[in-house]
C-alpha cells in the first residue's frame, strides 16, 4: 500500500518560502552531521597522548558516537512525528552543537567522551530532514530534494576529511572541534528562521519501556559487535553483551507488539515494502564501509610494499572528496529515474553500480588518479541507492510515522556498516604482511574486503528484487488524497 504525501499548491507546502532554500538549509544540517563523524579521523592515532589516555580507552571517542547515534536515531524521528519534526531537528542540532563545545573545551578523556556521546545524538536529524521534506516539498519536488538531502551526507564526509586534516595540521586540534560548533550554530539558526513546524502532529505519550529496551539491546549488539575484536570474540564480556542482546530485543519485540502506541511500529516495519527495503538498507551500510577502510589505506601505504600508493593524509582526504560531490550531482538523475521508473528501480540501479564500481577499484588500484575515478563510480551508486531507500519508505507508511519510519531505515544502515566493519576487521587481522617490523593489511586482504563490498551490493540487488513495485505516479497523488483511515484529517481544498 503506497501511503501519499500531505500536499496541496507549492505555495501552501513550502509555508510560503522557497523548497529550494529548505533543501538548502536541511542539506546544511546534513553535512554538519557528516562533519562530526570524520572530524575526529586525522587525529585519532593522536588521541592517546592528547587525552592521557590508552589508545583502548581512546578508541571510545569513537564507539560513543556509535551507540548514542544508534539508538537516538530512532528514538527522535519517533518524537519528531509526535511533537514536531522542527522541534526536534533544533534539539538534535541544539545538542550537537553543545557536544562540540565540549569536545572543544576538553583536556580529558571523559569529556571527550561525554561531547562525542552527545554528537551521537545528533544522528536523528538526518531522517527528521527527510521527513519534513515529505510534508513541505510538492510531490513532484521531492525525489530530487531527498536525493540533495542524503547527498549532503557524502558531501559532510567527503570534504570533511581533506579540510579536517588541514585543520588538525595547521592548528591545535580543538580547532576542529569549534569549527563544528560554528557550522551546528549556524545550521541552528537558518532552521530556526527558515523550516516551518510540520501540522502532521498525531502527540501521544512516549513509550519509555519501549525505548529503555531498544536502547539496552540496541547498545549491546553494537558494542559487542564493534569491540568483540579488541575484547576478543570468544571472552566473557563479549558473550554477555551479546546474550543481554539476544535476550532483551526479542521482548523488547514482544512488547511492542502489544503496546497501542509503540516507539517502533513492527507491524508496519514487517510490510514487504518496509521490511525489504530495511533489509536492503543493511546490506547497502554494510558495502559502502568497503569503500571507506580500503581506499585511505591504498592511498597512504608506502610504494615500497607494492600496491600503496605513499599519499599523505592530507592528499588521501583530497583524494576522497569527489566522492561526495558525485553524490550530490546525481542527485536529479537519480529524481528522474524514481518519478519515472520507480524508487525499486533507482535502488536496483544504485546497488549495480556500486557492484562495478568495487571491481573497478580491483582493477585499478595501481594509480591515484584511476582510484579516485573508481570510487566516484561507488559513490555514484550510493547517491542512487541512499535516495531511494526514504522514498521506498515514505510510501508504505502514514505521515504521521514517516519521521520514526526513516529513522529505522537509517539505524539499519549503521547496523550494516558496523557489522561490516567487525567483519572486515577480522578479515584484515589475519590478512597481513610483515613491513619492517609492523603488520599491515596485505593486498589480498584489502581485494578480499573488496570483494565483500562486490557481494554486499550483489544482495542489496537481490533484496531490492523483492520490493513490491508500484506504478511511477504513485508518488503524485492529487491533493486532499490521504486516506483517513491512516489517521489523518483530509487538508481543505485549495483554489
Amino acid at each position: 500500500m503506497s501511503f501519499p504525501s500531505p500536499l496541496t499548491s507549492e505555495a501552501e507546502a513550502s509555508g510560503g518560502r522557497n523548497v529550494n532554500v529548505l533543501v538548502a538549509v536541511l542539506a546544511l544540517t546534513g553535512i554538519a552531521v557528516a562533519l562530526v563523524q570524520t572530524l575526529i579521523i586525522p587525529i585519532i592515532p593522536h588521541l592517546p597522548e592528547y587525552l592521557h589516555a590508552s589508545a583502548a580507552d581512546a578508541a571510545w571517542a569513537l564507539t560513543a558516537t556509535l551507540l548514542c547515534g544508534a539508538v537516538a536515531t530512532p528514538v527522535m524521528g519517533r518524537l519528531g512525528d509526535m511533537y514536531g519534526k522542527r522541534r526536534m531537528l533544533l534539539i538534535g542540532v541544539a545538542v550537537l552543537v553543545a557536544g562540540s563545545l565540549v569536545c572543544a573545551l576538553s583536556e580529558s578523556l571523559t569529556t571527550m567522551i561525554v561531547g562525542r556521546a552527545m554528537q551521537g545524538l545528533a544522528n536523528g536529524v538526518i531522517p527528521l530532514g527527510v521527513s519534513i521534506l515529505r510534508d513541505e516539498v510538492p510531490a513532484e519536488k521531492l525525489p530530487v530534494s531527498t536525493a540533495v538531502m542524503l547527498g549532503s551526507l557524502g558531501v559532510g564526509g567527503a570534504l570533511g576529511l581533506p579540510a579536517s586534516a588541514m585543520i588538525a595540521d595547521t592548528f591545535d586540534w580543538h580547532v576542529l572541534f569549534w569549527t563544528s560548533a560554528a557550522l551546528g550554530t549556524v545550521a541552528f539558526l537558518l532552521v530556526l528562521l527558515l523550516v516551518p513546524e510540520s501540522k502532521v502532529r498525531p502527540g501521544g505519550r512516549v513509550d519509555v519501556p519501549g525505548a529503555l529496551g531498544m536502547g539496552i539491546g540496541l547498545v549491546c549488539l553494537l558494542l559487542g559487535v564493534s569491540k568483540g575484536a579488541d575484547w576478543g570474540w570468544g571472552t566473557g564480556t563479549t558473550l554477555g553483551v551479546f546474550a543481554v542482546a539476544l535476550i532483551v530485543l526479542p521482548l523488547w519485540g514482544w512488547f511492542e507488539l502489544r503496546t497501542p502506541r509503540p516507539m517502533v511500529d513492527l507491524r508496519a516495519s514487517s510490510r514487504p515494502q518496509v521490511l525489504f527495503t530495511h533489509l536492503a538498507g543493511i546490506a547497502f551500510g554494510f558495502s559502502l564501509f568497503a569503500l571507506n577502510l580500503v581506499l585511505p589505506q591504498v592511498l597512504q601505504l608506502p610504494k615500497i610494499t607494492g600496491y600503496g600508493l605513499g599519499e599523505s593524509l592530507a592528499t588521501a582526504g583530497l583524494a576522497m572528496a569527489p566522492q561526495g560531490l558525485v553524490m550530490m550531482a546525481v542527485a536529479p538523475f537519480s529524481a528522474r529515474v524514481t518519478r519515472t521508473r520507480g524508487p525499486k528501480t533507482t535502488l536496483m540501479i544504485g546497488a549495480v553500480v556500486v557492484g562495478v564500481g568495487y571491481l573497478l577499484i580491483m582493477l585499478l588500484m595501481s594509480a591515484t588518479w584511476t582510484l579516485i575515478l573508481a570510487s566516484c563510480v561507488v559513490a555514484m551508486g550510493v547517491g542512487f541507492g541512499y535516495a531511494a531507500l526514504p522514498t521506498l519508505v515514505m510510501d508504505s507508511v502514514p505521515a504521521s510515522e514517516t519521521a520514526a519510519a526513516n529513522g529505522i531505515n537509517t539505524l539499519m544502515r549503521s547496523i550494516g556498516t558496523t557489522t561490516s566493519s567487525a567483519v572486515a576487521g577480522v578479515l584484515l587481522a589475519h590478512m597481513t604482511i610483515d613491513f619492517h617490523g609492523v603488520e599491515v593489511p596485505s593486498e589480498n586482504g584489502l581485494r578480499a574486503v573488496l570483494a565483500i563490498g562486490v557481494g554486499a551490493a550483489t544482495v542489496a540487488l537481490a533484496v531490492a528484487s523483492f520490493i513490491p513495485r508500484r506504478r511511477p505516479d504513485a508518488a503524485l497523488p492529487p491533493a486532499n488524497s490521504i486516506p483517513e483511515k491512516v489517521g489523518l484529517s483530509p487538508l481543505p481544498d485549495v483554489d
